[in-house]
């Protein structure tokens, strides 16, 4: 017996309907430095629709990607609505990358068009004009825009406000299949290339519904959300979207994520809801209490990419009465998995014991442990294995690369590995691979060991993360020379620094006899750890022989 029940598409159009006329009001504010900026929902909306008039006019049709290299602010979010409601895919391109990796992201992805904000021109026209794919760059802003100038084909570019103006306020938004693309994210690299996740529209509308349900991070009309984590992290944590399905304001803080600028649009707009990893908040955090600010207005703040201090969290509880709530997640995710609500009943100083574990999965995400035989592990709180995890909004492979070592009958496999105990908490104690995560970045120790290894005076490098009290985690490299060979850390740190992100460049070096190896030749880390939190290596600073 089927249902007598309607059929309609779970579309990103309809979360772009449901906001512009269910709450037009609504704002979205972007900071500029010096003043803010405001549009309704439904002007934002109108917009978008010109937005998708103008792409039309470029030629960019259905399944077409088109990426963005930008900030957090107002375009940013007509994109991520124009771009899939059109039928195209937003493909939105992380800042951060550095060239070699940038350029692979945007050639393996195929974009047609770039959606580029004038103060990063710079960046993107290093590696742009090799981009085959790419046919138009579009400015977003004002600014300097000569580095795309020898450009060739890409030299003439287009003003984001011109390809918007005179276009209609009202799109013809197509009716698509609910399981084509809306939008893309690259992973940000463990070892090798990055890797890409395609979001689906009927995906991303089912995240945004649970990231809106009062069990998660209950985002509502009465909401102000300030979305601090970057728009191509994971689609900005799809805060986006669910704010603007569930009608609360969006304060977008562009490029001005630093501490001081941050606490100046809390104290302006008074947001009650943000999400961040912990480093933002403790920068935050430090410059509100030496400066005396008011933080006090928020309800609570979702913090995840890496584990949250609990030294953090009381402080922000005990001193403006601000709860922050631990989350997990991953670019293959969408990116909400897991949220660490205590169980009901559960206050006080018990409650700590549950709120400084990853969580419990959310509706529609599926959490498993998977010990070293292949065997699911009991739901003890002891028996630990790597998480494997699925859900209608769980990438089930990557784009253009099966990777069926990422993937156990049906699920993905996280790299991560902890504990699920008898009420569903996740407690991650390990990584399966030695990835460095900085801030709620990934750096990638084997690149990192590779490009070191072609300095002439180095015989075989190892990267291991070790703690920092800012950033949670930094890559400490520890050397082999050649013999007879000389380098000082100051060297080794500027040739890095060609080859790689600068803020991959280790602070701290260490020169070693040898890479201790297991038996079957591989370098063994958890020695050299162990080492260092021993004491055992000698430890000196990038600066030293400069």
């Amino acid at each position: 017996m089927r249902s007598t029940m309607q059929e309609a598409p779970l579309l990103v159009r309809e979360i772009l309907r449901h906001g512009a006329q269910v709450y037009p009001t609504s704002e979205v504010v972007t900071f500029e430095g010096d003043h803010f900026r405001r549009a309704s929902f439904a002007e934002v909306a109108a917009r978008a629709a010109q937005l998708a008039h103008g792409l039309a006019e470029l030629g960019i049709g259905q399944g077409d990607r088109v990426g963005t290299f930008c900030f957090n602010h107002q375009e940013h979010v007509e994109a991520y609505f124009a771009i899939p409601s059109m039928g195209a895919v937003l493909h939105t391109l992380n800042i951060r990358l550095f060239p070699e990796q940038l350029k692979y992201v945007i050639d393996h992805a195929g974009d047609r068009v770039i959606l580029c904000d004038a103060a990063v021109a710079p960046l993107l026209a290093r590696v742009v004009g090799e981009c085959e794919s790419v046919e138009r760059i579009v400015v977003v802003g004002e600014g300097d825009t000569s580095a795309f100038a020898p450009l060739g084909r890409l030299a003439e570019t287009t003003a984001y406000e011109d390809l918007l103006a005179g276009r209609p306020e009202q799109y013809d938004w197509p009716v698509l299949d609910e399981h084509e693309a809306a939008a893309m994210c690259y992973t940000s690299g463990t070892t090798g290339n990055p890797k890409g996740v395609s979001y689906s529209h009927r995906s991303t509308y089912l995240h945004s519904l649970a990231s809106t349900s009062a069990a998660t991070l209950g985002i509502s009309s009465h909401d102000r959300a300030l979305v601090v984590v970057p728009q191509f992290h994971a689609n900005a944590w799809g805060m986006p979207y669910s704010a603007w399905l569930s009608g609360a304001d969006l304060i977008m803080p562009k490029q001005f994520l630093q501490a001081e600028p941050l606490v100046k649009i809390i104290e302006a707009e008074r947001p009650t809801f943000a999400g961040a990893v912990p480093t933002i908040w403790n920068d935050v955090l430090r410059y509100a209490e030496s400066h005396g600010s008011d933080l006090s207005c928020f309800r609570s703040i979702v913090c995840g990419g890496s584990a949250v201090p609990r030294s953090l969290m009381e402080r922000f509880e005990e001193r403006y009465g601000v709860p922050i709530i631990q989350a997990w997640g991953m670019t293959e995710t969408s990116p909400l998995g897991s949220v660490a609500i205590p169980p009901r009943g559960v206050e006080g100083e018990d409650a700590w014991a549950y709120r400084t574990k990853a969580g419990r999965a959310v509706f529609g995400v599926e959490v498993r442990v998977v010990d070293g035989t292949g065997a699911v592990a009991p739901r003890d709180g002891r028996s630990v294995g790597e998480f494997e995890v699925r859900g209608p909004w769980v990438t089930g492979s990557y784009q253009g690369d099966p990777s069926p070592e990422r993937f156990h009958d049906g699920w993905l496999r996280t790299g991560d590995v902890g504990t699920v105990d008898e009420l569903g908490y996740l407690t991650i104690t390990d990584r399966t691979k030695d990835v460095i995560k900085t801030g709620g970045e990934w750096i990638s120790s084997v690149e990192l060991e590779n490009v070191l290894m072609g300095h002439p005076a180095v015989f075989e490098a190892a990267v291991v993360a070790i703690p920092d009290e800012r950033w949670d985690e930094r890559p400490l490299a520890c050397v082999v020379l050649h013999e007879g060979a000389s380098a000082t850390p100051a060297e080794l740190a500027a040739y890095l620094s060609e080859r790689v992100a600068r803020w991959w460049v280790p602070e701290r070096w260490a020169f070693v006899a040898e890479v201790p190896k297991t038996s079957v030749g591989k370098f063994d880390k958890k020695v050299l750890r162990a080492e260092f939190a021993k004491g055992e290596l000698t430890v000196v600073g990038a600066e030293a022989g400069a």
